[in-house]
């Protein structure tokens, strides 16, 4: 009787949901709370559950589930909760990855860490994306593989058992007491993990941060699809996919943004790319350079997906470790690139750098000339042996349009990969899959890049194709469009508010191309002490954030992203995307993000209003 009227509400749901939990790709953050990501959004949902609501209004009054899709969603979070219930178990044990793969990773990864044991047990056939040998050489994780003709033959163990099972029913996982992990994996839609047991529970915020930071979420298309198909209603739509054409329609749009004719792969998103490129380069070097140690460079500062990333890959193995690359706020990038490249030269140790041009979030360029030459010189190790060059990991998501790979452009000459993330200007905020390529100097990387994508799952979705395919092809003039507005945005701030210090390219940077849409903003503040003055300027951003919110409700967004098609965003890196950065490296500032399509002359208004206020 209960699971009846669970599945009639969301079925209801699902006939009065807000179109945003569909469309967005970035949720509002004036009403998330981090800490209570998932279970605040539940807490409010289960209770309108109770009382048989369902309405549109009120669902969309729900808090913000998660600020970023990639992370969850509300449609994530809705099935998680329908599945947990119809399986008798709490809502934070069921995570829904896109990803068949990778949240089997995730339970590897946590084991590896704590040295305990695993079996992967399956029936039938061992999953065709499961690479075993490249799973246990390449990433580290160790585990042993059991082939049963049904669960009640899955052997005790000392340790944990992942149970797989490739099925399209993701509603009925018929646990048992020796499976700790159930893993459903479906052809289309991705995965679902259940963790059994309380004495695995510690589990569920490692799995939760796997999917955060190497792979995304069931996409919401998919979770529609499969709450769709739990309450008895067709997943398909009768609409034939074109994705073998949208793809090709991709890759040849990458290749002409890009102006270079290589191998080029698309992810679900920019960090499930990043993901690829950090455990392909790893995997060359456990090839070419065999018993040297890794070494990736990393800017403290950036992107905290980009930063816990990388530290998360060097936990899981001795042989890799990250540096810090100060390039921001009065660090030269190419005075810091040649100190760490000398000091790594005389480890013999194998260099990767990932950086951003332009830096996030002060939106700094280097001088790329000598950029070009620090990554070019011959170094010496201390033996006096010929050094490894490095690999260039260029995060080009400020400026996509910008040529660094082509025969004739500025980095040619050093193995480099660019990417980017889909969720901005590639996509218009539309979807999160990203992209990435290489010079012809770095060309041999790519496969390996490819295969580490597939091994993980993390390959775009069919939807995220087709809507890359119809939004790339505008992309530089959107770019071009949102520049413009930023620029007079820049220049109206400048003349009301002259004491503010402004992060932004120069009318020089702009003529040779980068014309980023991002901007920070440094309030001018007032105290007798330091702390005084942190604390104001805090106090000052929040202010103008929660002013432009108000007052062009339907435009200004509080919100971590920015390449949308329409609006203006606006955040504070510290509390939103450097989330996980060290405390002494985050910006307390605002960041702004201009579109191509906004009121501009209401959005000069209002911060004429905020200024006439300080």
């Amino acid at each position: 009787m209960q699971d009846n009227r669970i599945l009639t509400y969301i079925e209801n749901v699902i006939e009065n949901m807000p179109l945003d939990w569909l469309n967005l790709t970035t949720h509002r953050l004036d009403i998330y709370e981090e800490e209570l990501a998932k279970v605040q959004f539940l807490e409010q949902f289960e209770a309108l559950f109770n009382v048989d609501n369902f309405k549109t209004e009120a669902l969309s009054e729900l808090p913000t589930a998660y600020d970023y899709i990639r992370l969850g969603h509300p449609l994530s979070c809705v099935l998680e909760w329908g599945i947990a219930n119809l399986n008798d178990t709490k809502p934070q044990n069921v995570i829904s990855f896109s990803s068949k793969t990778t949240p089997i990773l995730a339970i590897l990864r946590k084991n590896l860490l704590e040295n305990k044991k695993t079996q992967i047990v399956y029936t039938g056939e061992l999953p065709e994306f499961f690479d075993a040998d490249i799973i246990k050489n390449v990433y580290g994780y160790t585990f042993e593989l059991v082939q049963v003709e049904h669960v009640k033959g899955i052997p005790e163990f000392d340790g944990s058992t992942i149970f797989i099972s490739q099925r399209d029913d993701f509603g009925n996982f018929n646990l048992t007491s020796n499976i700790d992990f159930f893993v459903s994996t479906h052809p289309d839609f991705g995965s679902v993990v259940l963790v059994s047991g309380e004495e695995n529970e510690s589990y569920v915020s490692e799995i939760q941060h796997v999917r955060r930071r190497e792979t995304i979420a069931m996409t919401p298309a998919n979770c529609l699809a499969v709450l769709n198909a739990l309450v008895g209603k067709s997943t398909s739509d009768n609409k034939k996919s074109n994705v073998e054409e949208d793809k090709k329609q991709v890759l040849a749009s990458i290749k002409e943004i890009t102006n270079v004719n290589t191998k080029a792969v698309v992810g679900s998103s920019g960090l499930s790319i990043q993901y690829a490129i950090m455990m392909g380069l790893v995997y060359d070097a456990l090839e070419n350079h065999k018993g040297k140690k890794i070494r990736f460079i990393v800017p403290p500062n950036c992107y905290g997906g980009t930063n816990d990333q990388a530290r998360r890959v060097a936990a899981c193995s001795d042989d890799i470790e990250v540096v810090d690359l100060p390039v921001d706020g009065g660090q030269d990038m190419v005075q810091s690139i040649d100190a760490v490249l000398d000091k790594i030269a005389q480890e013999d140790a194998v260099p990767y750098i990932i950086a951003e041009i332009p830096t996030n979030p002060r939106v700094e360029v280097p001088d790329l000339i000598k950029l070009k030459d620090t990554l070019s010189k011959e170094r010496k190790t201390s033996s006096g042996v010929i050094a490894i060059d490095p690999v260039f990991i260029l995060d080009q998501t400020f400026c996509p349009n910008v040529h660094f790979l082509g025969d004739n452009d500025i980095l040619s000459a050093v193995r480099t990969i660019s990417y980017v993330s889909g969720s901005k200007f590639p996509s218009g905020g539309k979807c999160t899959a990203g992209y990435c390529t290489a010079n012809k100097k770095a060309e041999a990387l790519m496969d390996k890049i490819a295969l580490h994508l597939n091994l993980c799952d993390n390959e775009a979705t069919h939807l995220q194709y087709e809507i890359l395919a119809k939004q790339l092809p505008s992309m530089n003039q959107r770019i071009h469009d949102a520049y413009k507005n930023t620029r007079e945005f820049v220049n109206f701030i400048h003349d009301a508010l002259p004491d503010a210090k402004i992060n932004f390219v120069s009318e020089e940077l702009a003529e040779q191309g980068f014309t980023p849409s991002v901007f920070s903003l440094d309030l001018p503040t007032k105290g007798n002490t330091e702390e005084e003055k942190e604390t104001y300027k805090r106090a000052l951003n929040l202010k103008l954030i929660n002013l432009m919110i108000n007052e062009i409700p339907n435009e200004s967004k509080y919100c971590v992203s920015y390449g949308q098609l329409k609006g203006c965003y606006w955040t504070i890196p510290a509390t939103s995307t450097q989330g996980t950065t060290k405390e002494g490296d985050k910006d307390y500032i605002a960041r702004v993000a201009l579109s191509p399509v906004l009121d501009l002359e209401l959005h000069k208004k209002v911060f004429s209003d905020f200024v006439a206020q300080i």
